[in-house]
């Protein structure tokens, strides 16, 4: 075998064209060797490989082709757009970063070419972890194909889940849920990882307002998602709020209590005369704050329905006197909003006070048909659906009528207890209904649910 040694070959002519061996000839590059590509490579194609970048993508993207993605929708959906002028040979592959792609899908658009023969328009969408996929552009006709694919499991079969203890355990499928209606601690021993669990979904609501004339203010209600612990359904205050991450600790559990009831004493500066507000409720980062207390015809203080995570109802009172104000929710201000504002009293004879705010409604102004309180939120964490967080109705100077609750918890308003006036539903967080000449009612204490994945 003759051998030549050389540093250079060049064409004879300048910008000519320099060829190796002829048609049917076989180049060998022997082992070892490395052939650097310093210009623009044509002719040759991809060989199913491709060049990965190792920066997650977590949002959605259009791919080049010749490279690689590693694609991570922890955080929510992902779409890549595959070229949109693509010529045959083009190649792109991706990978499950985080094994996340069942919980949130990773969808592929063809960008105006066909995938596997199917039209560009129809986006494929891949929900198995651990997915992984390479696409090759053939022809007009196919499109892209997949050549390479696999669904790798290696990293979920070293799945953790958070394990815990606290509260009242109860299981629905493969997932727990912890209940407190008071004190408690939750005691994370394994904060598991991202391929079982490592975050949980919560509930926390705050105790109700208690009530005078005016009805009490429904406690703060803060939810998350769901997403991470079975997409049960909630109220649309959870929508995007993500679960919260855990760790291996002791997290100590508040649970609000309802607010106490204001008195039945004549007009005068004491304050005790409205409704008192309900109690924090308090897990992790999240605080729910107590419900507003209900006024009572007292002072131009104590009229006015007072704030909390819902405002508390105005006093109602002898017209021409002005109207007062209701209480104002979301107090303080968290995003998204944890109640709403109480109702105002009216003008005019009968009086009916304000009913209490509630987690999705505001409270009413009072008519011939009482004033019910604003309406609260229903969630299923528990694994059914609850509601919870509904506003007093107002209490009413006449012996003939009510303020119906709304049904998630709060109470009714009438004239006095033994007319029909009641108190907030232990454990939802209810406002307090408002009575008239007789002593208030106490607000509904409040709740903390903890749910995450186990198994």
């Amino acid at each position: 075998m003759s051998e030549v040694k050389v540093n250079k070959i060049s064409p004879r002519t300048n910008c000519g064209t320099v060829q190796l061996g002829d048609s049917g000839d076989t180049i060998t590059i022997p082992a070892g060797a490395t052939i650097v590509n310093n210009g623009t490579q044509t002719g040759f194609g991809r060989t199913g490989t491709v060049d990965w970048d190792t920066t997650a993508k977590t949002a959605s993207f259009t791919a080049v082709s010749g490279n690689g993605y590693f694609v991570n929708t922890t955080s929510g959906s992902i779409t890549m757009n595959l070229p949109a002028t693509p010529s045959a040979g083009d190649i792109v592959s991706i990978k499950d970063y985080a094994f996340t792609f069942a919980t949130n899908n990773f969808i592929v658009d063809g960008n105006g070419s066909p995938i596997g023969g199917v039209a560009g328009t129809i986006p494929v969408t891949y929900t198995t972890n651990g997915t992984s996929k390479t696409f090759v552009y053939v022809d007009g006709t196919k499109g892209w194909l997949v050549t390479n694919e696999s669904t790798d499991t290696s990293q979920e079969s070293n799945a953790q889940f958070v394990t815990a203890t606290g509260g009242t355990i109860t299981c629905c499928g493969d997932y727990k849920i912890h209940t407190f209606t008071g004190p408690g601690t939750f005691c994370v021993s394994c904060a598991g990882n991202v391929c079982g669990s490592n975050t949980v979904d919560y509930l926390v609501v705050a105790g109700g307002g208690g009530s005078q004339e005016g009805g009490g203010g429904a406690g703060g209600y803060r939810e998350s998602s769901g997403a991470a612990s079975g997409c049960y359904s909630r109220s649309p205050l959870g929508a995007c709020v993500s679960a919260l991450p855990v760790s291996v600790s002791g997290y100590p559990i508040t649970v609000g209590a309802g607010g106490a009831a204001g008195d039945a004493g004549s007009p005068g500066p004491n304050p005790l005369s409205s409704g008192q507000p309900g109690s924090n409720s308090i897990f992790l980062t999240i605080t729910s704050t107590g419900g507003g207390g209900g006024g009572k015809f007292v002072d131009d203080l104590n009229n006015k329905g007072k704030p909390g995570g819902s405002g508390g109802g105005a006093a109602a009172h002898p017209s021409p006197v002005a109207c007062h104000s209701g209480g104002t929710g979301n107090t303080p201000p968290v995003s998204p909003p944890q109640g709403n504002n109480g109702g105002p009293s009216n003008g005019g004879y009968p009086n009916f006070a304000g009913g209490g705010g509630g987690a999705t409604a505001v409270g009413t102004t009072g008519d011939t048909n009482g004033a019910p309180g604003g309406a609260g939120a229903t969630s299923s964490i528990t694994a059914s659906a609850v509601g919870r967080a509904g506003g007093g109705g107002g209490g009413i100077n006449n012996c003939f009528g009510t303020s119906p609750s709304p049904g998630f918890g709060g109470g009714t308003g009438a004239c006095t207890p033994g007319n029909g006036a009641t108190g907030g539903t232990a454990n939802t967080g209810g406002g307090a209904g408002g009575t008239w000449s007789a002593p208030g009612n106490t607000g509904g204490s409040g709740i903390v649910v903890i749910r995450y994945k186990y198994q």
